[in-house]
């Protein structure tokens, strides 16, 4: 999970995954036409992406597509942002239920 986080700290690479998200199935100079970098950084920010399991790659003739991989950031969801967000969804329905006694 640390490498992730690493990946998901930088901007650029923030951007990446953005218009990964957008269009998936990207080349690298596809990718490069968004982004204000050299070719060699975003090669870095992608290798980067891929060590942490955010990218994947499919090689398609002489092409190779990077694909999105949602699954590490649904895992930081579960994990960091879930268990709070059950919590206040708790307190709104029981907010909910004490308005409708009341009301009734």
């Amino acid at each position: 999970m640390e490498a992730v986080f690493k990946a998901l700290a930088d901007k650029s690479r923030r951007e990446l995954l953005d218009q990964l998200h957008k269009s998936n199935g990207q080349t690298l100079g596809e990718l490069c036409d968004y982004l204000d970098m050299t070719r060699q950084a975003v090669t870095k920010h992608l290798a980067l992406l891929e060590s942490a399991n955010l990218v994947v790659t499919v090689k398609r003739g002489r092409e190779k597509l990077h694909y999105l991989n949602p699954l590490p950031i649904n895992e930081i969801y579960m994990r960091w942002i879930g268990k709070f967000e059950q919590q206040r969804v708790q307190a709104l329905h029981n907010l909910k239920q004490a308005i409708e006694e009341k009301n009734e």
